[in-house]
Parts: structure tokens; sequence; C-alpha cells
């Protein structure tokens, strides 16, 4: 905690430390010898997935915590503090998950827990508009360059969902296009060749969604300009939309690659078609303006979510005047949601977007998580294990492959699935949480600091050899 302090950005970012009811047993006592090497106790962890899969379709509410492509059994979480989970058998762990994205402060940040607690005093929620609404909505506009007008919805999967309804609507046209191995929430019509869970278990479309949604679906690969280019050119006239993650965090970590965006930008210029970023992801996580404002190009419409609600179920899109104004009751595309703008939400919001518009916020984000990559590189070279990774700001992706870098859908698919299993239960038992997926991107947040890269990277160190031998 001295060495987080002293690191030039304030008391904000300070932990508050653990609750009587939330102590930590001592590390000793939750170690038990398994064929590997030392290995936690994750016998709670397995009584309450037994109970859960009585009453919960899988145990899970959401299938990537499942551990089906790491196998064995989920781990049940009962507190956070800083970088750090706590699971149900009392083990701790530096978490690269962070809730997948929004808990850029850390687990139980001072800032944002107070003010939840002011707005509790306050009420949970009133069915009506607030001043908060405003307030969160302002700041949006000011910091994301693509937008000018934004509605709020509770989750990423409406925000997609409405922003393709409001392109459909302004352009009067059916099709849209997306890219393979992208994410963008379970609405029908997108699960068509989608990354995220979909990967996760082998199934990228979904049984339950009718043919004539996913009709007009068509499907491209990422970081192909050329592909992009010959689709519009046959095609171009017809697409309401073409919604992308710009930096792809659902098939594990890929940027673009030079030009892609800017093609992007050109062919739907060329045919008046709606661009669109799905930002959820990326939104004030690799840039305080998101990748928008990394790599220069501006789409027509953005969707956001994880950061601007702290934590709490949120979601928004935007965009340029004249489409948002297509929305009720302003216009006929019709929109809602009751718990739209939650106060609980939006309070987290206001407060986590103060907070990373601090100087020096993303630089420093940024610098943790490159070390991080270096480590992690160079305890494999060392180990004699193919690895590389990627990284923007305070997102990074690591890969088994014997590729210099990882492009596209192809190279992910890939990779060495058999190493990232063990690999993800070794630093399971090194004490370090990872997403349950070799498809999913990992994060890091402001107070992940020298102690936890160190530990991390210790645990690297042991995995890679575990691995090599």
């Amino acid at each position: 905690r001295d060495a987080q302090e002293s690191r030039g950005l304030g008391d904000v970012y300070k932990r508050q430390p653990l609750t009587e009811n939330a102590q930590l047993k001592d590390p000793e006592l939750t170690i038990i010898q398994g064929p590997e090497g030392p290995q936690m106790n994750h016998a709670n962890s397995k009584s309450l997935f037994d109970a859960a899969q009585k009453v919960i379709p899988g145990g899970v509410n959401s299938p990537v915590r499942a551990f089906r492509s790491v196998g064995g059994n989920p781990l049940f979480f009962k507190g956070g503090e800083g970088a750090y989970l706590i699971d149900a058998d009392d083990n701790r762990y530096v978490d690269y998950v962070g809730a997948w994205g929004p808990l850029i402060l850390g687990h139980g940040s001072p800032l944002v827990v107070d003010a939840l607690r002011n707005q509790l005093d306050q009420g949970i929620g009133y069915g009506a508009s607030t001043e908060a609404e405003i307030t969160i909505a302002t700041k949006i506009v000011d910091i994301v360059p693509s937008i000018e007008k934004v509605r709020l919805t509770t989750s990423g999967t409406e925000a997609t969902m409405s922003a393709i309804r409001v392109a459909r609507g302004y352009t009067g046209r059916d099709a849209i296009v997306k890219f393979e191995g992208c994410y963008h929430g379970h609405a029908d019509g997108l699960l068509v060749k989608a990354g995220s869970g979909a990967l996760t278990l082998g199934e990228p479309d979904s049984l339950g969604v009718p043919k004539a949604y996913t009709d007009l679906t068509h499907v491209l690969p990422y970081n192909d300009a050329q592909a992009v280019e010959d689709f519009f050119a046959k095609h171009g006239d017809s697409i309401a939309c073409l919604i992308v993650e710009p930096i792809a965090g659902n098939m594990n970590l890929v940027p673009p690659v030079p030009g892609f965006l800017e093609t992007l930008r050109a062919v739907c210029d060329k045919h008046g078609t709606v661009l669109i970023f799905d930002e959820v992801m990326t939104g004030f996580r690799v840039a305080r303006g998101g990748a928008q404002e990394v790599y220069g190009v501006t789409p027509d419409m953005t969707c956001l979510g994880k950061v601007i609600g702290g934590g709490l179920p949120v979601g928004a899109f935007g965009g340029r005047t004249d489409i948002m104004n297509m929305i009720a009751p302003l216009g006929a595309v019709y929109q809602a949601g009751t718990l739209s703008g939650s106060p609980l939400a939006v309070a987290a919001g206001i407060c986590m977007l103060d907070a990373i518009s601090q100087p020096g916020f993303y630089e420093d984000l940024g610098a943790r998580a490159e070390q991080l990559m270096t480590g992690l590189k160079a305890c494999a070279a060392a180990a004699g294990i193919p690895f590389t990774t990627n990284q923007v700001g305070g997102m990074f992706g690591c890969f088994f492959s014997e590729e210099d870098t990882v492009t596209n859908f192809a190279q992910v698919m890939a990779c060495n699935s058999d190493h990232f299993q063990r690999y993800f239960h070794l630093m399971l038992d090194g004490g370090v949480y990872l997403a349950p997926s070799a498809f999913e991107a990992g994060f890091i947040s402001i107070v992940h600091g020298d102690a936890e890269l160190a530990a991390t990277l210790a645990a690297a160190e042991n995995a890679f050899a575990a691995l090599a031998s």
C-alpha cells in the first residue's frame, strides 16, 4: 500500500482495510498438496457449485463463469479488496478480471463506495428523471469524440441492440455487418460467429435464434480491410450499419491493424452506412476517450458500459444528433428501459469518470499493463514456451502461439488451448485469478502495484516452468 500511495495519484486510490468478517486466513492453512505442487483448497466453492446446479442452469448465471474451457469447478467469491479477490474458502488472488472490466479503480474503491452510500441515503430508484442523469450524460458527451447525444441503458447488450435498431431506422435498411470473434451481447442477430462465452462453449451460433434474424447479419473477418472493401463494393448500399469492437476484446485482445478502422470509416461514408463502435469494453478503459481517441477514427455511434457504472449494471449508446433524434419521444424508433439511468449506477459512474480524468491516470495504467506483459513474455521465453501478448492501455491479451503477433480470429483459434488450460490452473494455485477462458481479455486496475505485479510474475515463472516440464 505504501508503494501504491507514493505513485503520485493521491489518496483517492488508497485501499480500504478489510472488514472484520472478511479477514483472510493464513495462506498456509488453505494450501494442500496436489499433483503439480501446492494447490488451494476449494471445498466451499465445490459445495456451492453443487447447490447452484440444482436451481440455476449449469450452476452459473453467465456461461463463461462455468470453467467449461479450463476444466474443474468454478470458484465462488465473497469479497474483493483493491487488486484482490477473496473466494468462499478464504483464498486470496491478484485479480485480472476486474468484474470483466469496470473495476478500473479496484475492488471496494472508497470513492465508489462513498458515492453509492450517499445515493442510498436518498433512495434506490425513482422510475423518473434525475439531475444526475444530465451530469453523467454531459460528461460522456464531453469525453467521447463521437457522441453528441447519449441514451442510458442497463446493459451493454441493450446498448448494442438499441444502436442497431436506431441505425436501421435512420437508414431505412435492414442488413448489418459484424466481424467474426467480436461479441456484441446476446441479442438475436448478433450471435453469429460471436466471441466471448460463445467461443468458450464452442458454439458460435446459438439455438433459439430464428434463421430469419441471422440472414440479415453478414460476418466478415476482423482486421481484413480488403474483405470489407470487396463486400461493400457489392452490397454496401443495402447495409444499415457496420458494428465492430475497435479493439477486439472477446476473442482475447486483438487490436486493429494499421488502416483497418480507417477503411471501415471510408466504406461507411461512401455507402451511407452507420459505423458503430462497440466500446462497451474499451470505452474509458484503453484511454479516457476510448479506442476512437487512441486511433483517431470517429464512428457515427458508440456503445458504452462497464466503467461508466462503476461495477453496477449499466450501458449507454450515443452518437450524432441527427441519428440520436430518431429515438422516441422525438422520433419513431422505440427504445425504453425501466431501470435506465439507475440513480445508483449513475452515482458510481459520475465518480468513476471524475477519477479517471485525473492527469496521468492512463499513462500509469498503461505502464503497469506493459510492465506485466514484458514480464510474462520474459518468463515464457526463459522456459522455452511459445507465448505472445497484446496490450492497449489497461487491457491485455495473452496467447500460447508460435506467432510473433496475433491479429486475427484464425490465429486466436490456432493457439495452444491445452497450454492455456494448465496455465490457468497453475496461476490460480499461485494466487492469480485470470479469466477462465482463452478468449477473454485481461484487465489491470490502478491499484495493481509493484507487489501485485511481482507476485503475478513469480506465479507465472513457476507456471511456465511446469508447462515446460
